[in-house]
């Protein structure tokens, strides 16, 4: 099978990776430069990339809301509203990446437990096999975990784990991410 690949960035908005009131994440000037390497990456290579951004983190027009101005997309790159945890949930999205004919979703992002995990098991029960990007995606301190722990734990857990037959890797962005391995393990 071809594999035609997007990169997804998930809530990558100036009040998660920065806060104050929701961020910032786990070592967010990281988070921002690998995010910008893996987007250069797409782009050479003419890859499409679409931004995932959460109406909840503040209200439209509020810098909070905005996507990192390091990671802003150009005017011709798509942007999907959300309301849910689940980037596909009540958004055109798979609409958006089924005119692409995508079947490969590279995926980066805030934050890790809730709107990283949720677009990486959804995109799976949609059909796409998922690279999520080791040191790509980010979250805060809970009541139980640290950050750093949740971002561990979350990338053990979801490298390899699959619906039927698409399923997440965990690669990382050192690797070649736009050329999915997952048919090598099939």
């Amino acid at each position: 099978m071809i594999r035609k690949t997007a990169l997804l960035i998930v809530d990558a908005q100036t009040g998660i990776v920065d806060g104050p009131a929701i961020g910032p994440v786990f070592q967010n000037a990281a988070l921002v430069t690998t995010i910008k390497k893996v987007r250069k990456e797409a782009w050479k290579r003419a890859i499409p990339v679409l931004y995932v951004q959460d109406t909840d983190v503040a209200e439209a027009g509020a810098d909070a809301f905005a996507i990192h101005p390091e990671l802003a997309p150009l005017p011709t790159e798509t942007v999907v509203l959300k309301q849910s945890t689940d980037a596909f949930h009540g958004t055109d999205l798979h609409d958006q990446l089924q005119l692409l004919e995508i079947n490969h979703l590279v995926i980066t992002g805030c934050k890790t437990e809730y709107c990283v995990d949720s677009a990486c098991r959804r995109a799976t029960t949609l059909g796409y096999d998922v690279t999520l990007v080791r040191d790509g995606h980010s979250t805060t301190d809970n009541a139980v975990l640290a950050a750093e722990q949740i971002i561990a734990h979350h990338n053990a857990c979801l490298h390899g784990l699959g619906n039927i037959d698409p399923f997440i890797l965990v690669r990382d962005s050192t690797e070649d991410l736009f050329t999915p391995t997952h048919d090598t393990y099939r």
